[in-house]
């Protein structure tokens, strides 16, 4: 497939899962927002976007700042799970703007597509099951690859060239969409070319830098292709 402004042909596309494919960021940042109020902990309202794919130390560090313990910790992030899941069955998880008109438009063309994502695997079956695209993508790398340390979580392109592996095309043929800037470093360290959809936070001068374009949805992607 050819793409305007893309030398090579695309054989691959890998997306990130949250906040790109689907409105999840959202859902966590409010979330967050009830489990931080429940807990009796002052976190300011905007805290979450600060850690959209921020790096396992950033997450360390604001975990070691807000929590006494591991207990209080677990809580929390048990209560926002929760909390996205419950929202998940009621309805409230969407598809993003000209994401499944995208992903028709790459089925058609025979293009192979994957999930390359920091969530668990739980959660990916579940918000695929949801939204009635679980048939679009051949495999899924998560949170497990990750945990039995067969990768190093994002910016670091651990994930992204375990996906090039199990897609079995060359990198060059590949490309990546994400919306947080250490996805997009992910991809970039990895030598995959990349699309930024910034979803909560903007791109930074570092992301318009590294990207293969920054586009503001998949409607906007699919006009200028």
């Amino acid at each position: 497939m050819k793409i305007k402004g893309i030398n090579n042909e695309i054989e691959g596309v890998l997306f990130d899962m949250d906040g790109l494919l689907v409105n999840s960021e959202e859902l966590y940042w409010q979330a967050n927002i009830q489990a931080a109020r429940k807990a009796g902990l002052k976190m300011p309202a905007d805290l979450y976007l600060q850690l959209v794919g921020a790096s396992a130390t950033s997450m360390a560090d604001f975990y070691k700042n807000y929590f006494q313990n591991d207990q209080q910790k677990r809580e929390f992030i048990q209560q926002t799970d929760d909390l996205v899941w419950q929202w998940t069955d009621e309805g409230k998880l969407k598809l993003q703007p000209g994401v499944q008109a995208t992903l028709d438009y790459l089925q058609k063309c025979k293009i192979p597509m994957a999930i390359v994502t920091s969530n668990t695997e739980q959660v990916v079956e579940h918000n695929l099951w949801v939204t009635g695209t679980r048939n679009y993508f051949y495999f899924h790398l998560n949170a497990a690859d990750v945990k039995n340390n067969r990768v190093n979580p994002k910016p670091a392109p651990d994930i992204y060239l375990l996906a090039a592996e199990k897609m079995a095309l060359p990198k060059k043929n590949l490309l990546a969409f994400e919306d947080s800037s250490s996805g997009l470093q992910a991809a970039v360290n990895a030598g995959i070319k990349c699309v930024m959809i910034p979803d909560l936070v903007p791109a930074t001068k570092e992301d318009l830098k590294i990207a293969t374009f920054i586009r503001s949805s998949f409607k906007d992607f699919l006009a200028k292709i």
